[in-house]
């Protein structure tokens, strides 16, 4: 079974919620086998549009990816993303 990945460009608008949310984020991501491979960090951006904050999680499967999403702990954390950042998230199986 293919790997699947979380890759997120986001733009922070508000510190202190964000880093709420990236708390949060621990427990689900433990949960379902998430391992970061990339998260902020220097960056070239190259086309299109240019967020400073990229991350790239690695889960086991494109199931477990898509449950952490919609999992009620992630979804908790996700409240304290709202109105704090403006994010590009796409769920990718991979090869």
């Amino acid at each position: 079974m293919p790997k699947a990945y979380w890759i997120a460009h986001v733009t922070v608008t508000d510190p202190e919620r964000y880093a709420l949310y990236a708390a949060g984020t621990a427990e689900p991501f433990a949960k379902y086998g998430a391992k970061v491979l990339a998260r902020g960090g220097a960056y070239h951006a190259l086309e299109g549009a240019d967020h400073p904050r990229n991350v790239v999680i690695e889960f086991p499967s494109l199931d477990d990816a898509l449950a952490c999403y919609h999992s009620d702990e992630y979804q908790a954390a996700r409240a304290h993303r709202i109105d704090a950042g403006i994010p590009n998230i796409t769920i990718v199986e991979g090869v």
